[in-house]
């Protein structure tokens, strides 16, 4: 069994889609980073970063005590290897894998998160600062873009951890001031994993945890 703590935020849903795909068991601790819950020292134990998500895995593979990890990329290594699964077993297929996961993690998230924080949340409307990363946003776009013009996954032909990486960044492409029409191939690819039933299982999670507000 693995305790996930969770939230609905891209980097939560990172982990939900491995879940679902796997079917491995799991439980959700909701940790509302809106009432600042991320700060309790209970979770702070477990990832000390104050960051979701994070997982305690009860079943590790050397049948030792509970071994709880934090960081999306980190994690989703880390199920990949657990399970066999999603994560190429060649060499030069694991590679691909694992650039792209790292791309996402240092670019494609930081610069899309900034481009939410300045553009949606800032108390101060920075004209140069959403310009900024609004661009770098449409930047990082246009790689994968370029990179989808051949493959149906970015890997290649095997759905990976990298794209489970990948899409949850990509769902909030209005917030970024993106237009997916822009990128079709980058577009396509979208639509394949959005398509997926266990990508609708993890997204319909956020009703049940953290629904809407009217």
């Amino acid at each position: 069994m693995i305790d996930l703590y969770y939230w609905t935020t891209p980097n939560g849903h990172k982990i939900t889609l491995f879940l679902e795909e796997t079917g491995l068991p799991y439980r959700i601790h909701p940790i509302n980073i809106g009432k600042g819950e991320q700060f309790a020292a209970d979770f702070l134990k477990i990832a000390p970063n104050n960051r979701i998500p994070a997982i305690v895995d009860n079943d590790p593979a050397d049948h030792q005590a509970p071994l709880s990890l934090f960081e999306s990329g980190a994690i989703l290594l880390y199920l990949a290897e657990k399970t066999g699964h999603f994560l190429p077993k060649d060499l030069r297929g694991r590679q691909e894998a694992l650039q792209w996961l790292f791309w996402q993690m240092g670019g494609l998230g930081p610069m899309a998160g900034q481009n939410h924080h300045f553009s949606r949340f800032a108390p101060e409307k920075i004209p140069y600062a959403i310009k900024r990363y609004v661009d770098e946003t449409a930047r990082l776009y246009g790689v994968l873009n370029k990179r989808l013009a051949d493959r149906p996954f970015v890997a290649g032909t095997e759905y990976t951890i990298a794209d489970m990486a990948i899409y949850p960044w990509i769902v909030s492409h209005q917030w970024q001031s993106q237009n997916l029409d822009d990128f079709p191939a980058l577009k396509d690819w979208f639509e394949r994993i959005k398509a997926r039933p266990a990508t609708q299982r993890a997204y319909a999670l956020v009703e049940k945890i953290n629904p809407p507000q009217p």
